[in-house]
């Protein structure tokens, strides 16, 4: 039996404050910045629920909906949405607030998928995940989908072969 592991077992939370050299002139978080925290969380998220080394193979649509001030603090969430065979994908929200806790607001989100590796480099199997919120069992449905989409992406399928993809659009 494949070892299985909940959602929230390996979600993770990471902190951050804005200092000035975070910052773009006009004193705002500077987007690379926040990708490498996304990508930092995403990482120990998707460690801990692979239980081995990972490496970020792919990181979806990124948009800056609000600013993120200079003495702002930062949180970012990590979840587990689904694994495949070797691969995980996580979701990445992003909130900040000032100092006080004041003005919080939802930043940005973002799903990265990482692969797992053993001891020798190379990619190995992982837990599968088990959702146990509605809202989880909506991020782990869709996750198939995202899947399919990333491979045409990356040229690793051909459109024809993505059936969820398929079958959800034309469902629309």
């Amino acid at each position: 039996m494949t070892k299985q592991k909940k959602v929230n077992e390996s979600r993770t939370t990471m902190t951050e404050m804005v200092m000035p050299n975070d910052t773009n002139p006009l004193g705002n978080l500077m987007g690379g910045n926040l990708m490498r925290w996304m990508d930092i969380v995403g990482g120990i998220c998707a460690a801990k629920h692979c239980e081995s080394y990972v490496v970020t193979v792919s990181v979806d649509h990124v948009s800056f909906k609000r600013p993120i001030h200079v003495g702002d603090v930062v949180t970012l969430y990590a979840n587990v949405t689904r694994a495949f065979n070797t691969s995980v994908e996580v979701y990445v929200e992003v909130f900040a607030s000032d100092i006080k806790g004041g003005n919080p607001r939802k930043c940005n989100h973002a799903y990265l998928t990482f692969v797992a590796l053993d001891d020798d480099k190379k990619p190995t199997t992982i837990p599968e995940v088990i959702a146990l919120t509605a809202e989880q069992e909506k991020l782990y449905e869709s996750a198939a989908r995202r899947r399919e989409l990333r491979l045409i992406l990356a040229e690793k399928i051909p459109v024809k072969d993505a059936k969820l993809l398929k079958e959800y659009l034309l469902a629309q």
